[in-house]
């Protein structure tokens, strides 16, 4: 199996997902189907345009949240329980087909790309300007990337 190089943007994350799509075989060898993963994705950069279900404390965002993103900047990566899913969130699909997964990861990217309303705040980091929301749904991206397999 060959894993294909890490996102470095949105738009480099769509073209990745293009090449998944032309993979003769796509898995996630993590806790969770490649579908979920997808879908987990796709939730968290939707979440950033309409709200994340369960917020952390005001406090909370302000320390130890808002000084993980900022490390997490400050390296390049992020790197995260990879079978957490967001509070809140709606329950991940387990099927077996990954496609509808992507493409709804497809979707998120491209309204979030084209999206010019007020972001919402990260359920962990607080108010994130669109930069840092994009550096962060990249890094996000790139961290389940180390679960993902293709051949």
């Amino acid at each position: 199996m060959a894993d294909l190089p890490k996102v470095q943007s949105l738009d480099d994350s769509l073209r990745w997902l293009d090449r998944l799509e032309k993979a003769r075989e796509a898995k996630a060898v993590g806790a969770w189907p490649l579908g979920a993963v997808f879908e987990h994705l796709a939730q968290s950069i939707e979440m950033s345009m309409d709200g994340f279900p369960q917020p952390r404390s005001a406090l909370f965002q302000s320390t130890a949240g808002g000084a993980a993103f900022a490390y997490f900047k400050w390296r390049g990566s992020m790197t995260h329980g990879l079978a957490e899913p967001i509070p809140g969130a709606p329950a991940l699909g387990a099927g077996a087909d990954w496609k509808p997964g992507a493409l709804r990861l497809r979707q998120a990217i491209t309204r979030f790309n084209a999206y010019t309303g007020p972001l919402k705040p990260h359920f962990a980091y607080g108010a994130l300007t669109r930069s840092e929301f994009a550096l962060a749904h990249n890094m996000h991206i790139a961290n389940h990337q180390d679960e993902i397999v293709t051949a």
